[in-house]
């Protein structure tokens, strides 16, 4: 039998298998990590001034984000860190 979890969506509480709770979690993350990436690199060319439009910085940041191996450490770090949390968290329930 699947071990489900609850997920809270815009407020709602839906039940779900443990497996693809983690997913999303991991998908987010990544999500994340892209965007801080997108920010910095782009905020980066408006600031030095060596490139000429957002476009470009937007460029820059996709040939760096198509990089198997930025791609890999994004999701491995991801994987890691919600992992990490949940074993935290089961340690804390269950005592010392």
């Amino acid at each position: 039998m699947v071990e489900t979890t609850i997920l809270v969506v815009s407020g709602k509480k839906l039940t779900v298998p443990r497996i693809l709770k983690r997913s999303l979690q991991i998908a987010i993350a990544v999500g994340l990590t892209a965007a801080v990436f997108l920010v910095v690199i782009v905020g980066n060319g408006l600031l030095v001034g060596r490139q000429t439009s957002l476009q470009a910085g937007i460029n820059v940041w996709l040939a760096f984000i198509k990089r198997p191996d930025i791609l890999g450490t994004m999701v491995v770090t991801s994987v890691v860190t919600v992992l990490v949390i949940y074993w935290m968290r089961d340690k804390e329930r269950r005592g010392p």
